[in-house]
């Protein structure tokens, strides 16, 4: 092994800091020692998860965090990215023993058959990595409501106004938490012109409630057929939420969910710790959970 490139993997390990080499490569371990949630049967709302083979060990710290939290006993079903090796698959399976866990070649012959007649859905379902966000979660879904979870959101609190519109009856839009810029592969101005209804700014989709029946597949057909929607490979996801969200209804949560890059919990109930922060939820997130007895309470 050169010199050269041990100074590489020092200086990627300790790019951010001691702290956050730490809590990522020591301390996160530790969630595996606690105990699985055992309780996850109630079908008023199902979390639905897509995670890799570098995410799910975050996903584990998300989904016990909201679990602890909230005290709801939410139905879960995994989604793998097809990444996923034999070790994180038994993590998971352990961790959530009553959740549903969906294999990546599986969900393929299954969700691509579902398919046939929506062949701009089908192409894209066949050609995008993070497509199954979109299709296979709507696909499996067994439940009207679905909170979309990302691996990288952490809970710090119970997120009440979340809570409260997921339960309540009556709240018929979606609602997620508000990104620091709308990310969208699909001007503003043409949907307005080809779609005649305005996309919702800044609607980010790693945390909120969705409706099942807004995930509409023939709006998706139509949406995949504007100019220029098939960009960037991570926001084009985002973008068919958003353009579903924006015509059943939606209305992003409340500014203590907000996507933000500064550090600082700030008293939010939960934090989605992009990729340009990813580190903070190691030095931050996580820290801050195991500083308050979060690991200890768990066991």
């Amino acid at each position: 092994m050169s010199l050269g490139y041990l100074l590489y993997k020092l200086k990627k390990t300790y790019k951010h800091g001691l702290a956050t080499a730490y809590y990522r490569d020591v301390v996160r371990q530790s969630i595996l020692k606690t105990s699985p949630i055992s309780q996850t049967t109630n079908y008023s709302c199902e979390i639905n998860v897509l995670t890799s083979l570098n995410d799910w060990l975050n996903l584990i710290w998300g989904l016990k965090s909201f679990y602890y939290f909230s005290r709801r006993d939410y139905a879960l079903c995994i989604h793998d990215d097809g990444s996923l090796d034999k070790d994180a698959i038994v993590a998971l399976k352990h961790h959530f023993p009553q959740s549903r866990f969906i294999p990546r070649q599986v969900a393929d012959n299954y969700v691509l058959k579902q398919l046939t007649l929506y062949p701009n859905c089908q192409r894209f379902r066949g050609s995008n990595h993070l497509s199954p966000k979109v299709f296979d979660f709507i696909t499996y879904l067994e439940s009207d409501r679905m909170l979309l979870l990302d691996s990288d959101v952490l809970f710090f609190q119970e997120p009440k106004e979340l809570l409260m519109r997921i339960e309540s009856p009556t709240y018929l839009y979606n609602s997620v938490n508000r990104d620091i810029a709308s990310a969208y592969t699909v001007e503003p101005a043409v949907v307005r012109e080809l779609m005649e209804f305005t996309i919702q700014p800044r609607f980010n989709s790693g945390l909120g409630l969705i409706h099942k029946q807004s995930m509409n597949l023939h709006w998706i057909e139509q949406f995949l057929s504007l100019p220029g929607i098939i960009g960037h490979f991570w926001r084009i996801e985002q973008t068919l939420f958003a353009l579903c969200s924006s015509k059943f209804g939606v209305e992003l949560l409340p500014e203590e969910y907000d996507v933000r890059l500064e550090k600082g919990i700030k008293g939010s109930p939960c934090r989605h710790y992009v990729g340009a922060i990813r580190h903070l939820m190691y030095s931050e997130g996580i820290r801050h959970l195991v500083q308050n007895g979060f690991l200890k309470e768990l066991s």
